[in-house]
């Protein structure tokens, strides 16, 4: 039985939660962290300030980037193996330094997940051999840039036509939209790096989808990925696939066979 600890109760939690009931034989959800802790349970799972020590066999965090110093980087230190969903907290330099650092004291890992984006084992395997280049494109409907910097280019429910809202390295675009642009820090992390990783992201009135596009090129020839992701119901900053990307890790680790 591997027992496991939730931090944060957002929209990516709740499915989480929800996809992993069916297997409660092989795992049990025993904590979730959140900030607010006036509710003494969440889905009848306890409520606690800090990750418990005990009975913790992996944590995941689903919170945002403060969680990850708050809350992964003690588990680490701690031996206790993390999935960290937001990815682009590491843009920060002395984040990514503490992770690592905690992680190498603890003798244990943090895993990246996956998100909204695939092809990510051919990126990783291509960056062994070499690569030259990675342009990451994301383009989401105008409704999924509220609240960041993207506004102050304008009315995003006025656009008519697709518009850059960035262009730069992936590490500029993490810490400028952090709710929006893990995507573009796992590419990185995966790859080339988030310096010399470039991204453009778009408000494009013209989708009803957040999409996602790789471009890479290196001495193993030409990668070319694109997706379609529906959004979260609950979050248009995120799609419906970064909840089961963080499911398909879970049950990897219960499993018999890992892909």
């Amino acid at each position: 039985m591997m027992h496991v600890t939730f931090i944060g109760a957002g929209a990516i939690a709740t499915e989480v939660y929800n996809r992993l009931a069916p297997y409660h034989n092989a795992l049990e959800i025993m904590a979730v962290v959140r900030s607010d802790t006036s509710s003494r349970t969440w889905n009848d799972v306890p409520v606690h300030a800090s990750v418990p020590r005990d009975y913790c066999d992996l944590v995941i965090e689903m919170a945002g980037e403060a969680a990850v110093t708050q809350h992964v980087v003690p588990a680490l230190r701690n031996g206790v193996p993390c999935f960290i969903c937001s990815v682009g907290a590491l843009a920060a330099p002395q984040v990514q330094a503490a992770v690592r650092g905690a992680a190498q004291q603890g003798g244990t890992t943090a895993q990246l997940m996956s998100g909204a984006i695939g092809s990510l084992d051919a990126l990783a395997a291509a960056a062994v051999g070499g690569l030259d280049r990675v342009h990451y494109t994301g383009r989401k409907p105008p409704a999924a840039w509220e609240g960041t910097p993207a506004e102050a280019q304008g009315a995003l429910d006025k656009l008519t036509s697709p518009t850059v809202i960035f262009e730069g390295s992936a590490r500029d675009a993490a810490l400028k939209y952090p709710q929006n642009a893990n995507v573009a820090a796992t590419i990185a992390l995966s790859g080339l790096g988030l310096d010399k990783t470039r991204v453009t992201l778009i408000a494009d009135p013209c989708v009803d989808c957040n999409v996602h596009h790789i471009e890479a090129s290196g001495a193993f020839g030409r990668l070319d990925f694109c997706s379609h992701n529906l959004a979260s119901p609950d979050n248009p900053k995120t799609s419906a696939l970064a909840a089961w990307s963080v499911v398909r890790a879970v049950l990897d680790r219960v499993s018999a066979f890992r892909s």
